[in-house]
């Protein structure tokens, strides 16, 4: 499953810093000599090179690696580079469609709701980017006490591994639900004020909605829409938006497979329910194979639906530290064969808790 590079980024199982430690708006304190050092070395052909500025290219190149180096350690960023991050994310963010092609081989994610320990779990099993390709279905954020190292870390990867790593849109990335699940609490403890929530909520209207891999398997965090027939209606959204309470843009984050046929009432209160039926002519209609989703807790970390037309990936073991569930990340090879790769909670030392209980809208 690994596409072989020289240019591994080693992920440290090392605990992040306490989620009440605020962050110093300091930037790198890497010393002149490293500075020396690094300036001699070759910026990787995956570094998305600007011919009329190159200095910028080398110090993009620099500041992502610093950054990863960071957040591989569990520190979080300073707000000053949460601010360059999501400025150089939504330039990358803005080329991408609402279906986004996605080749093979790539490894698919489901929710890792700020879990920044099995996020680095995953990469240590899965393999560390760009080493493997990555596709991660949303809901990086609320739950758990990491959201900010866990988004910081996928977000950076994608700027600095833009053709290897995709980020979808999930329906915790919006402003809305993460002022009441977590994030954004957690952002004003760390940094003293909601600016990096601002930031990071303002980056979720780019994030693609959908992504497709090798036209045959088609990827939503939640799942159908009764107002979307063909892959082109998605193409069409505006999803430059906060994400509405009804509509398309709506269902592709909050909607579920359901045992029954047809259309139902979604119990979240968004989205809806589908029926094997709906996924069925779904995917006959646009010549897909399967429909992979995240979105919901299942406690084997996947789980087949709809006469395996339909999966759902849940990547965040031990869901809100108390669910006891497995996850799972599935890899997905040239020949478009499915593997799924099952892992329980990473080792960690203790958590710290935010002292705010969260509402139960759904587990």
């Amino acid at each position: 499953m690994n596409n072989n590079n020289n240019n591994n980024n080693n992920m440290m199982d090392i605990e992040p810093d306490g989620a009440s430690t605020s962050v110093s708006s300091a930037g790198s304190d890497e010393s002149p000599m490293a500075m020396s050092k690094a300036a001699q070395t070759k910026i990787p052909d995956t570094v998305r090179y600007d011919a009329l500025n190159p200095a910028a290219t080398e110090k993009r190149y620099y500041d992502l690696e610093a950054w990863l180096s960071k957040l591989s350690m569990g520190t979080p960023l300073a707000e000053s580079e949460v601010k360059a991050l999501c400025e150089m994310a939504r330039e990358v963010l803005l080329n991408e469609s609402n279906v986004q092609p996605v080749p093979a081989p790539v490894t698919v994610c489901g929710d890792i709701h700020g879990q920044w320990h099995d996020l680095m779990e995953i990469f240590r099993i899965g393999g560390s980017a760009p080493d493997t390709n990555y596709l991660f279905m949303g809901d990086y954020v609320d739950r758990g006490y990491y959201s900010v190292e866990t988004v910081s870390m996928v977000v950076t990867l994608k700027v600095r591994y833009p053709d290897r790593v995709f980020l979808l849109r999930g329906n915790h990335e919006s402003r809305q639900i993460t002022q009441v699940y977590g994030f954004y609490d957690e952002c004003v403890r760390k940094y003293g004020s909601a600016n990096v929530w601002k930031m990071f909520t303002d980056l979720f209207d780019y994030l693609p909605l959908t992504a497709l891999v090798e036209n045959s398997i088609f990827c939503p965090h939640g799942g159908l829409s009764p107002s979307i027939d063909t892959l082109d209606h998605v193409r069409q959204l505006d999803r430059v938006q906060e994400v509405p309470h009804e509509g398309p843009m709506c269902d592709l984050v909050w909607s579920d497979p359901d045992d029954r046929s047809g259309w139902g009432i979604n119990p979240r209160g968004a989205g809806f329910t589908f029926g094997k039926d709906i996924s069925e002519k779904f995917n006959e209609r646009n010549g897909l194979s399967l429909v992979s989703r995240a979105h919901q807790l299942v406690m084997d970390g996947y789980n087949w639906s709809h006469d395996q037309q339909v999966v759902t990936i849940f990547s965040a073991p031990n869901y809100c530290y108390r669910c006891g569930n497995q996850a799972a990340i599935m890899e997905v090879d040239e020949s478009l064969q499915r593997t799924f790769l099952q892992f329980d909670p990473a080792p960690r030392r203790g958590e710290a808790h935010s002292g705010k209980k969260m509402p139960d809208y759904f587990l």
